[in-house]
């Protein structure tokens, strides 16, 4: 049943709203914090109150405006598209009160303006989640470009410009790409409206042009989702603040190129039309691809943060890898790993960004003996990292458990080798860190003198930490993501035999 309700539109807005208002109160750090804070506790609570109407088979709908009898400028609440506003509403939480510990510790310039992008940036992500047709879907796509530029560009130095460039030039691009394919999805099909299993038919288009628009279409979520080569932008972007880089990881920015995949695949092509073009196979070779290189790389990486993205650059191509599969369990694991890898990732971000604010030390081969000063923030460390490599009891067993589950389904045991492989080369470059921290002496003698990171900051990574363990165990624990995940991965699929379509 649809029910038109305003929520969806004030959860998008509420934020929005933050934003002027951060603006106008620049002056007052505190006044300014305060509507950061109110902006993600009011969109978490919107989110999660529409959670038992979508768990019980209905959706919120509300319409802004149309633009023609068909087409309209909607929101809509299906379960896909709750998984993704759930841990993002949620996760702004977190993040607002770290990016104020970590923003005034750190003595950052031009607050005023970052919080206000930050503001933007999750109205940009509730928006896309929310989004009930691909237009509104774009509108969005690129206001989280916009917002996040800004972010990216932050430090205003010529290392920050030139990323803030590579950022806009890769993303805007894709953007446009992906317009080109919306207007052809709306010649053949008559209709932008998301519907589960696909609104084009084999019949619609020649098969060529089929497989080109899925080419165009794909590229927008591939981007910002670093499916490697098209992943050049995301490492550079580690120049900004690490609250931007834990926002760009785990909360908005490649989170909406792997939702972007998840959408195309899902409700925009369907499982069944993608096994006929064959151009899903394509994509899950260049998502193993990518899963492995990247590991690779991020081993030979020194710098904290550019190792972190890097592992995002491959954990990320678990959900692509997994929406390309096509299998029933693949799905549902695509859509748990964005949770699953938000929670881990954001630890791990903002692990890195308390280290860095309290012993101004950015590569790893300077944190010996770490752990001794900061015991709680490397033990969460720890955890995410365990968690990155798929040990049980951590939420990232579950979605990595759901996607082997799916290569089953469809005989492909290749893919499962992929996931050990990736399991052994997440523990190679993310545990030495741990190792560096609690096992070898520091041997700097200044360093002795710091301690844990001030509690806006602490309080985050123990709450992001202790959830990715919660939900590795309960996996329903508090808005039954799981269940949402399942019950989109079972809409995309009506028709499923085991064996294929």
């Amino acid at each position: 049943m649809t029910i038109m309700d305003v929520r969806p539109f004030l959860a998008v807005g509420v934020s929005l709203l933050a934003a002027i208002l951060i603006m106008f109160t620049g002056k007052k750090p505190n006044v300014r914090d305060f509507w950061s804070v109110a902006a993600a506790f009011i969109k978490c609570g919107l989110i999660f109150s529409m959670v038992p109407a979508v768990l019980a088979g209905n959706v919120y709908e509300w319409t802004l405006f149309q633009i023609t009898d068909t087409l309209g400028f909607t929101l809509r609440t299906d379960p896909a598209g709750m998984v993704f506003a759930c841990v993002s509403s949620f996760l702004y939480i977190p993040v607002s009160f770290y990016a104020i510990g970590y923003m005034r510790g750190h003595h950052e310039k031009e607050q005023t303006g970052f919080f206000a992008a930050f503001a933007v940036a999750l109205c940009a992500a509730i928006g896309i989640a929310l989004s009930a047709n691909l237009l509104t879907f774009f509108v969005f796509y690129e206001l989280l470009t916009i917002a996040t530029w800004p972010l990216v560009f932050h430090a205003r130095n010529e290392e920050a410009r030139f990323a803030g460039r590579k950022y806009l030039i890769y993303t805007l691009v894709c953007g446009q790409l992906f317009l080109a394919g919306i207007v052809m999805v709306y010649v053949f099909a008559g209709t932008l409206d998301f519907r589960a299993g696909g609104i084009l038919t084999i019949d619609m288009a020649p098969k060529w042009v089929l497989q080109l628009l899925f080419l165009l279409m794909i590229l927008a979520g591939a981007v910002k989702a670093g499916v490697m080569p098209l992943h050049g932008w995301l490492p550079s972007a580690m120049v900004a603040p690490t609250p931007v880089s834990a926002l760009l990881h785990a909360v908005a920015v490649v989170k909406a190129g792997a939702f972007c995949v998840l959408r195309v695949i899902g409700f925009v092509f369907g499982p069944e039309l993608l096994a006929e073009l064959g151009v899903a196979n394509i994509l899950a070779w260049f998502a193993a691809f990518t899963i492995i290189a990247s590991s690779l790389i991020a081993m030979q990486q020194d710098n904290f943060k550019r190792r972190l993205a890097f592992s995002t650059v491959g954990q990320l191509s678990y959900v692509v890898l997994g929406a390309a599969l096509l299998a029933p369990y693949s799905i549902l694991g695509a859509y748990f790993h964005i949770v699953a890898h938000a929670l881990m990732k954001i630890t791990l971000f903002m692990c890195a960004g308390a280290v860095i604010v309290t012993t101004h030390k950015e590569n790893i081969s300077e944190m010996h003996g770490i752990g001794k000063q900061m015991p709680i923030t490397m033990a969460c460390y720890t955890i995410a990292a365990l968690g990155i490599a798929g040990m049980p009891f951590i939420i990232g067993f579950i979605s990595k458990w759901n996607l082997a589950l799916g290569a089953l389904q469809i005989s492909q045991p290749f893919y499962i080798v992929i996931l050990i492989c990736s399991a052994l080369l997440s523990l190679g470059y993310l545990m030495p860190v741990s190792y560096l921290a609690f096992f070898k002496k520091n041997t700097d003698g200044n360093f002795k003198q710091f301690k844990e990171a001030n509690k806006f900051m602490l309080v985050p990574i123990c709450v992001t930490a202790a959830l990715s363990v919660i939900l590795g165990i309960f996996p329903n624990f508090g808005p039954h993501l799981y269940d949402l995940a399942s019950m989109a991965a079972e809409a995309i699929t009506v028709g499923w035999t085991g064996g294929g379509w």
